[in-house]
């Protein structure tokens, strides 16, 4: 971490709400309700509220890598959603992020009919590259992500590319370039050891470039490894923040309890 700490993402009193429209009750045929309201033109008056996110309140500093973790279903990702802007902010609350962030998650919208070349040149511009360097980057990025170490699969459509190749590749093109903020949702959990020590030391590389990046993960290594500080949250509720060994223990302690 840089000696002046800047704030990157500050989260003050964050809480996320999803509002599910016309989830069925017990015993309720929900093919016959929805066939209903779609001949009647009626709304459905069910509305289901899940609390993902409860009062969550941090600073993020230029420089870190932050890693969050916490049991399946604990908010990590709906958090990492929130900061990126795609998900609202409950009022009375907020979460201000320096830039645009950026997230890349196991889901990220790559193009299945295009090649994987084609679909980096896409990524590149998609990020603010120019044509000329977003040609000058094709082949860096390919290397970086292994994707043709059995075989010409650059040049093939992502369909024909295992979810691990896939994630690789999208890793490979958002660590092309500097973000003020990167939001990494599970894609250093892809690929073989080789492929993770190279993510890993480019995370390395990003905060030294003065950005921040915060990485969810179930790969307990891949957080110690990366980030000094982690967040532990659970039921959308942050348990524990700080260095990331001492909440790793606590975290650990927790779910040998359980």
């Amino acid at each position: 971490m840089a000696d002046e700490q800047i704030p990157t993402v500050i989260a003050d009193n964050a809480h996320i709400i999803y509002r599910i429209h016309g989830s069925a009750t017990p015993g309720q045929n929900n093919a016959l309700t929805s066939f209903k309201r779609l001949v009647t033109r009626t709304k459905s008056a069910a509305i289901r509220e899940v609390h993902a996110v409860k009062g969550v309140s941090f600073v993020a500093y230029r420089g870190e890598a932050i890693g969050l973790i916490g049991s399946n279903g604990s908010g990590k990702s709906t958090l990492l959603r929130a900061i990126a802007g795609l998900l609202p902010v409950e009022r009375g609350g907020a979460i201000y992020a320096a830039g645009q962030p950026s997230l890349l998650g196991v889901n990220a919208a790559l193009m299945n009919d295009l090649s994987g070349e084609r679909n980096v040149t896409l990524g590149c511009l998609a990020m603010g590259m120019s044509p000329a360097q977003a040609k000058e980057q094709v082949d860096e990025i390919i290397n970086f992500s292994g994707i043709n170490e059995r075989g010409d699969f650059s040049s093939l459509p992502m369909r024909t590319y295992s979810s691990g190749m896939a994630a690789r590749l999208r890793f490979s093109i958002a660590a092309a370039k500097k973000h003020d903020v990167l939001l990494i949702d599970e894609a250093l959990a892809t690929g073989d050891a080789k492929f993770r020590k190279r993510s890993e030391q480019r995370v390395r590389d990003l905060r030294a470039q003065a950005g921040t990046v915060f990485l969810v993960s179930h790969s307990e290594q891949s957080i110690r490894d990366t980030c000094e500080r982690s967040i532990w949250l659970e039921s959308g509720v942050i348990r524990a923040d700080g260095p990331t060994n001492a909440v790793m223990k606590e975290y650990e302690a927790f779910v040998k309890a359980s």
